[in-house]
């Protein structure tokens, strides 16, 4: 169907391919997005979060161009990347071309573990760094430089670069790019946040403010401050410790946005559960395997356990992080 716009002379858009949170953003995260037809437009919609996350060479079969147009928030474990890796894939099969309009990267460094060949996933679909510091144009470019999409495939690959924007320049989401991540804050926040996922930490899902508290039920005797989950629309139908108080941390009064990626807040809850409990690793630590997905390897969980300072957490990464600091220059489109 033609969207009847300023480009409907030139351009029928057939389809939409919704990523994670839908093709609106209004989804949860994990929920499965269904197939049908936007709301508003009418347009046929087919998901890619769910059973199949890479379009089929049937459902490319009438598509002369793809578009991706995504907000990505610069995390390794933000799952649009994941996303483009597939499109790209699924173009390169089919022999489509893929146009990105790149977009800014709001949370713009280089820090953390690179992922591991071994935990490869969904959320960890690139052997890069927590923080990759790059916008998704700069890494579909590196996708097809480094060979990562595998057989020797290449994507034909345009890129629409963005105006007036730098590496390094903050940049603030006009719109929300998921459910959780409503304001700058949140979205500074997440990457050190996003590993109590594979915790009995609650990040705060269920609230207003999701990742920027985050407590557990097993800690009111180690913090005062406290706040309640509850199913709510617009951010989270099935949060973790629904209707239970979750006592912990409230980050919101920081004066200015968290730089970088962290290991503080991990560390600082874990203590505190050894403080308390003789089974710390295993009452903190309950989904260990998606912890390590998440970090793109065992060794930060298992350092932690051994009681390093994330300092010394720090120097086991090191190397492999100046490592993607070269391959990253060779892709960049930004100062």
């Amino acid at each position: 169907m033609c969207i009847r716009d300023s480009l409907s002379t030139y351009l029928k858009i057939v389809q939409v391919f919704a990523p994670e949170h839908g093709f609106r953003g209004e989804a949860d995260a994990g929920e499965s997005v269904s197939d049908g037809k936007d709301f508003r437009t009418g347009v046929p919609i087919r998901s890619l979060y769910g059973k199949n996350k890479k379009p089929l060479p049937s459902q490319l079969a009438g598509t002369d161009v793809l578009v991706f147009d995504m907000q990505d928030v610069g995390a390794r474990f933000y799952t649009y990347l994941s996303t483009l890796y597939y499109v790209m894939q699924a173009c390169a099969e089919n022999h489509k071309e893929l146009i990105v309009l790149d977009r800014p990267n709001p949370c713009d460094y280089v820090d953390g573990p690179v992922r591991e060949k071994a935990y490869k996933s969904f959320v960890g679909i690139l052997p890069i760094p927590v923080l990759h510091g790059c916008t998704l144009g700069e890494l579909a470019r590196m996708i097809n430089g480094e060979g990562w999409l595998g057989n020797q495939l290449q994507c034909s690959l345009r890129i629409i670069p963005v105006e007036g924007w730098k590496h390094g320049q903050p940049y603030s989401l006009p719109v929300k790019p998921s459910p959780n991540l409503p304001n700058d804050l949140s979205i500074a926040l997440y990457p050190s946040l996003c590993p109590f996922e594979g915790t009995s930490v609650s990040v705060g899902r269920g609230t207003l403010f999701p990742f920027q508290i985050a407590g557990s039920p097993d800690l009111g005797k180690a913090f005062s401050f406290h706040f309640t989950p509850k199913a709510l629309k617009g951010f989270d139908k099935h949060p973790l410790h629904r209707d239970r108080p979750c006592y912990g941390m409230d980050l919101r009064t920081t004066d200015q946005l968290p730089q970088g990626f962290s290991l503080q807040y991990v560390i600082q809850f874990y203590r505190a559960y050894q403080s308390l409990y003789p089974d710390a690793a295993k009452r903190f630590f309950t989904r260990s395997q998606w912890f390590d997905l998440l970090m793109g390897t065992s060794q930060v969980r298992k350092d932690i356990l051994q009681g390093k300072t994330e300092t010394e957490i720090r120097q086991t990464w090191e190397k492999d992080l100046q490592a993607y600091r070269a391959i990253r220059a060779k892709y960049l489109l930004y100062e």
